[in-house]
């Protein structure tokens, strides 16, 4: 079967489906000039195509090597049907390439007029000057450019009605200035890039020690070492698992457990990307990317420099939802992962993303719960064959909710025996306290529900959360 890129160009639905059923594909790689899957399907205007790319996760605002994303090849095709749904997805409307082009520039530039209406309708600016001091305005055809130049006449808005360019004129209506905005380099604030294809590392599984470097230790807990390394020239984490009595039997579990978490198919699941067993005393290793932020912990309690609004929380929890969502998909389900603000990492562009490498292996310490504070009263309570998994984890999640908005630790005046007694025997719950959104309390009481059978699935929240982020 040709790769990913060609069956997307050529809109081969069929094969771009069994080619996402496969969790090891990573549907956000580039190409070797960093177009994505959805780049083709929104460059080629396979619209089936790009609603399934779209369904499973890819990002919107993707760049190329050259920085354009899906909107920006959409809008110079014409393709108004694809910019509608990319607008709707949030694509942003005045992401400049490294040319510093808009998507409207380039609609301007082709004559795409529907879509340029679109586009400015949806906060696309007029005025916005590339590296060469032009405008979208500037880039336009010449009919175009003479609407747009008697905007300030009284007989403005009637020549353009005559001549199909109501549109030029909307910028006006909408409150846009036409005072030209000078190119503002905007690179700092981080982007969201394709990953190449070898440098998603989903070719080898099984590592070779000696490729690893160990850089500098981040942690150590019960469970093992935290260690930040380089492998293939790529900063990652790797870490060092403590396990008593190393078997054959045990090994042969960790050489069966850990091919089923490299998971690349969505972008709110990070995938462990390879694991090992060092010489000369077999400890079993794993390794993941490495991630600026670390966990959404650091991020909202260790004092990091970005601070976490009720915007940000927001999105965040949509993520996590979102990643949570696809994870109860899969068959088998992914058991023993416990959702926690620990086990959620933060990609550069301010992403959460659902860590594999949390996930505990079948040898690791069977039934310990290493943090209650987020584990449902049931799951404390039974074994887990007895507990609905998916049940327990949205209440795991009512309890990040609650730690986004209030940005405390959950019950952190206990230590973890504590929690799990009174959490399951005592009825401890996090108290909500005042001045927190009414629609958020609502959805925490409704996630956190007592009954686990009353419990909504992750499918049925993503919608609300969305809701919640146009607000």
């Amino acid at each position: 079967m040709d790769d990913i890129f060609t069956q997307c160009r050529e809109g081969n639905a069929v094969a771009v489906r069994l080619w996402l059923d496969n969790t090891e594909n990573d549907l956000n790689q580039g190409d070797d000039h960093g177009f994505s899957p959805l780049h083709w399907a929104c460059r080629e205007g396979r619209s089936s195509v790009v609603d399934m790319l779209i369904m499973r996760g890819a990002r919107i605002n993707v760049m190329n090597r050259g920085d354009d994303t899906p909107l920006h090849l959409a809008s110079s095709h014409g393709h108004r049907d694809i910019v509608g749904k990319l607008i709707q997805c949030k694509a942003d409307t005045n992401t400049a390439n490294e040319h510093g082009n808009t998507p409207l520039h380039y609609a301007c530039f082709w004559g795409q007029e529907l879509v340029a209406e679109d586009l400015v309708t949806n906060g696309a600016q007029v005025n916005i000057c590339n590296k060469y001091g032009e405008t979208p305005l500037d880039k336009a055809k010449p009919h175009l450019r003479e609407a747009l130049q008697g905007i300030q006449h009284p007989i403005t808005l009637q020549c353009c009605q005559e001549k199909g360019d109501y549109y030029l004129c909307k910028a006006e209506k909408l409150g846009q200035s036409l005072t030209k905005v000078p190119f503002k380099d905007t690179f700092w604030k981080g982007t969201t890039r394709t990953r190449p294809r070898n440098g998603t590392l989903n070719k080898a599984a099984g590592i070779d020690f000696k490729q690893l470097s160990l850089l500098a230790k981040i942690n150590e807990n019960q469970s093992g070492e935290l260690w930040q390394g380089r492998w293939q020239g790529n900063e990652v984490v790797v870490k060092v698992l403590k396990v008593r009595d190393w078997s054959t039997r045990k090994s042969r579990d960790f050489n069966e457990e850990y091919p089923k978490l490299r998971i690349f198919s969505h972008p709110n699941v990070l995938p462990m990307l390879g694991a090992c067993q060092s010489p000369p005393a077999p400890h079993p290793i794993i390794i993941t990317h490495w991630m600026p932020y670390g966990s959404l912990y650091n991020v909202l309690h260790e004092g990091t420099n970005f601070v976490v609004d009720q915007t940000q929380a927001v999105k965040f929890a949509l993520d996590i939802a979102c990643g949570m969502a696809f994870l109860h998909t899969l068959e088998p389900m992914i058991s023993r992962h416990s959702l926690n603000s620990k086990s959620v990492m933060i990609d550069e562009d301010m992403t959460a993303r659902i860590s594999m490498s949390d996930v505990k292996f079948s040898f690791q310490c069977p039934g310990r719960m290493y943090s209650p504070a987020w584990v449902a009263p049931e799951a404390l309570q039974k074994k887990p064959e007895e507990i609905n998994r998916r049940s327990a984890d949205m209440w795991s999640f009512a309890v990040l909710l609650w730690e986004l908005v209030t940005r405390e630790v959950p019950f952190a005046d206990l230590s973890n025996m504590e929690i799990g007694m009174k959490v399951a025997l005592e009825g401890l719950r996090p108290t909500i306290p005042p001045g927190i959104s009414p629609h958020i309390c609502k959805l925490m009481k409704i996630c956190m529900n007592e009954d686990p059978a009353k419990r909504p699935k992750f499918d049925m929240i993503v919608p609300i959360l969305e809701k919640m982020q146009d607000k």
